[in-house]
């Protein structure tokens, strides 16, 4: 008899570790026989097993022939049965015990991003004396019914009066048809299909239907193959080669300017690691670029080519996810879920934009995209590059060390655009003395006059705000009042177009005024109600008339626009096929995106991320400004930027204007250096929240006591709070947290675990752990 290890799907800190059951031989048959699974087995399926008197869901992560020294095999527990085929395999669960240990997380959470996606399958009962019942919700494959004729159609012929027979006959004679389209051309042809089947006129062939792979307009997502590679594109593929042939999971950071042709690299080293039978998995930071990278790929790669990410459908998601488990695609390409595609012989992994905030995973498993690539990368024997032109000090820093984490990293520059194409012009705007000037305008003078110099050449632009809606807040011009969201500690952002208060922390919105009424203040009643701050609502509504009559389009990307799904695809689609267009939005619309008609950038507040309460706000300032700005100039034309800003003289801002990251480098790291923050350490982030504030405050205190007690001595640490969060309220639940800081290579995760589990937590009380921690808010 053989045995495995059952990791129950109960989320929990108490269970930290997998339990062991007989395999019966049904079971065994049963997963040896199913032929889909990733393992050929019973490692990755998903079982029911008995545990404390009941049935529970978990997850096999390892097969062994012998039982537990010192257990008697007979007392061994057997798995009753498989409630899903397997969707991971045996390095996959080393990685998800990984994840655990390094995110500080029960190990059902950490295997769950690893099933296939839409499944759910629960144990559960109404109440204690009613029985318990599985719940079984998973999306599967779709079959779709193909009618055709056969070799025996040629010599039927149908009775006089049988007339569905022969518009059945006639509508096949052109070719197989599906049987859906079939039944819409003849209504109620299911019965005739079925008599001609029997007879053997006709056969009815069922086939997989793929959803989910629709493609795209967009001009920039084909990939033509260039005639010459770049120097700095030759010296990227050369390194990219070097660490797959090592085949330990060695790093390539290919650090190349805007425009610098990453894209090719990544399609020429795929090329190349299909040709050895390998595959490959490419991540982007946006959902908004997945429709023109897709299409870039399938131009070189046609149908080997799967799509995940969170924006399709359970179904459409399963579809893909099933086509790389099947093996029938080989290059997966999606957002940051996509990480954990079950692809087979994995030979390079490529993440693009790597510097972006996006690939930190902000629920549990809160883990970050890069570090488990490189942990997957290591455990496949495979290549990780990370791609982008503003690399995260991370990974510059351990490019600098040349090694973590035992592999080898290497930076690979790419410094300049192919062809005639080159870095846009810089212009710096000093908003104090626009304002000193009498110009209070959202658009400055340069902007204004740069934007109708773009309808009358006919040209594109962008316009980037990072802040959603019409106005920051409202505030009564009587009384002083700034409406409040009720169950959040912030303020609301007014939209104009539906008349509306939105909260951006809870997204609940309320109704204040209507077209023919004015707005009054919910506290006083006055009418005199003063919108503070901008946001793309009001830009958009603002360039509608400064452009009026110009025959532009004008097209906004923000949160609010893109909801629905599609809408992210679709309003790319119509900016592209426009003659002359503007593009406003906020950092969706900054990186990635490839449209050589885009001759000016212009940035409306460059202030808006430089001045959060955050370590990381002049890096990510720095990120988005450059990347933004490398959307100008890709065509023939040149490119121009603008950027407004308060703060002139800013390192970040005066390194974007000249192309030259080491004027925020230098002062960068002395500043982190100084403050011991990464990557000149780790930083954690532990929150606590609930409805009951003193609960909150008991719990938080108790971890921040246990673990200054458990460092006592260690050099390098620090425990920064307990204190309330920026944000101490978010939809009635009170918010606090505390930071640690610890040295460079040392394990939080552990450590910060024993220190929750050590806590007495009351119902209703959560306390997460959020290691290499992005959001402080």
């Amino acid at each position: 008899m053989r045995f495995a290890s059952v990791v129950l799907d109960i989320p929990t800190r108490a269970l930290d570790a997998a339990f062991d059951y007989a395999v019966p031989d049904e079971v065994r048959a049963r997963a040896e026989g199913d032929g889909v699974g990733c393992s050929g087995g019973l490692i990755g399926c998903t079982v029911l097993v008995p545990f404390s008197h009941r049935q529970v869901v978990g997850y096999v992560v390892a097969t062994f022939d012998e039982a537990p020294a010192g257990i008697d095999p007979a007392r061994i527990l057997p798995i009753a049965r498989i409630l899903a085929s397997s969707a991971f395999d045996e390095p996959s669960a080393r990685v998800a015990r990984w994840i655990a240990r390094e995110y500080s997380c029960p190990l059902c959470e950490a295997i769950r991003p690893f099933l296939a996606p839409g499944q759910t399958v629960k144990v559960r009962r109404a109440d204690d004396s009613s029985p318990w019942e599985l719940v079984c919700e998973k999306s599967g494959p779709v079959d779709e019914r193909w009618v055709s004729l056969t070799e025996s159609a040629a010599d039927f012929e149908p009775r006089a009066n049988a007339s569905k027979q022969r518009a059945v006959l006639g509508a096949l004679s052109q070719g197989t048809v599906r049987m859906a389209e079939l039944s819409a051309m003849l209504p109620g042809c299911s019965a005739t299909v079925a008599a001609l089947q029997k007879r053997g006129v006709v056969s009815v062939e069922r086939r997989r239907h793929v959803r989910g792979g629709e493609g795209t307009t967009l001009s920039s997502a084909t990939a033509s193959r260039p005639e010459h590679l770049t120097k700095g594109q030759v010296g990227a593929l050369e390194a990219v080669a070097a660490a797959c042939a090592a085949a330990r999971g060695d790093v390539v950071v290919v650090d190349g300017v805007t425009g610098s042709g990453k894209t090719e690299v990544y399609l020429e080293a795929i090329e190349r690691v299909r040709k050895s039978g390998k595959s490959a998995l490419v991540l982007v930071p946006e959902i908004s670029l997945t429709a023109q990278t897709v299409g870039r790929f399938r131009s070189r790669f046609g149908d080997d080519v799967a799509i995940l990410h969170s924006r399709l459908s359970a179904g459409e998601r399963f579809d893909q996810w099933d086509l790389a488990r099947r093996g029938e695609a080989h290059v997966v390409v999606g957002a940051r879920s996509a990480l954990f595609a079950p692809l087979r012989d994995l030979g390079l992994v490529i993440i693009d934009e790597e510097h972006e905030a996006s690939y930190k995973q902000d629920s549990a498993p809160r883990y970050h995209a890069r570090e488990v690539a490189a942990r997957i990368a290591r455990e496949r024997g495979c290549a990780l590059v990370l791609g982008s032109a503003t690399p995260s000090l991370e990974s510059l820093e351990r490019c600098r060390a040349k090694s973590w984490g035992g592999v080898s990293w290497t930076r690979a520059c790419m410094p300049e655009r192919p062809g005639s194409a080159r870095l846009p012009k810089v212009r710096v705007v000093d908003m104090t003395e626009q304002f000193a000037l009498g110009r209070k305008h959202m658009f400055s003078k340069p902007l204004a006059d740069a934007l109708q110099g773009v309808a009358e050449r006919r040209e594109k632009a962008v316009l980037l705000l990072n802040r959603r809606g019409f106005a920051n807040f409202l505030m009564c011009r009587e009384c002083g009042a700034v409406p409040e969201c009720p169950h959040c500690s912030t303020s609301l952002t007014y939209h104009e177009r539906t008349h509306t208060l939105v909260c951006h922390s809870c997204d609940r919105s309320w109704a204040i005024g209507t077209p023919g009424a004015p707005m009054r203040c919910p506290v006083c009643g006055s009418p005199y109600l003063g919108a503070y701050g901008i946001g793309t609502q009001q830009v958009e509504t603002t360039l509608a008339d400064e452009l009026a009559g110009k025959g532009v389009t004008i097209v906004r990307m923000d949160a609010d626009t893109t909801r629905g799904k599609g809408e992210h695809q679709r309003r790319l689609e119509e900016f592209d096929a426009a003659e002359c267009a503007v593009l406003v939005g906020t950092q969706m619309i900054a990186k990635g995106l490839d449209f050589p008609q885009v001759t000016l950038v212009g940035v409306i507040n460059a202030d808006t991320t430089l001045k959060m309460p955050d370590f990381r706000a002049a890096e990510r300032t720095y990120d988005l400004l450059e990347q933004v700005a490398g959307r100008a100039g890709r065509g023939e034309r040149p490119g121009e930027v603008i950027i407004q800003t308060y703060w002139a003289s800013h390192p970040a801002i005066q390194a974007v204007a000249a192309h030259d990251r080491d004027l925020f480098m230098s002062s960068e790291l002395e500043e982190r250096r100084d403050g011991n923050y990464p990557p000149y350490s780790r930083l954690a982030n532990v929150l606590c929240w609930g409805r009951n504030e003193s609960e909150v405050r008991r719990v938080l205190d108790g971890v921040a006591s246990t673990l200054r007690a458990r460092i006592e001595g260690r050099r390098g640490w620090e425990v920064l709070g307990p204190a309330d969060c920026l944000k101490s309220r978010v939809k009635d639940r009170f918010r606090r947290h505390i930071l640690v800081k610890a040295p460079v290579g040392e394990e939080l995760g552990a450590l910060l675990d024993a220190c929750v589990r050590e806590q007495d937590k009351p119902r209703g009380v959560n306390v997460a752990v959020d290691v290499d921690a992005y959001d402080m808010m």
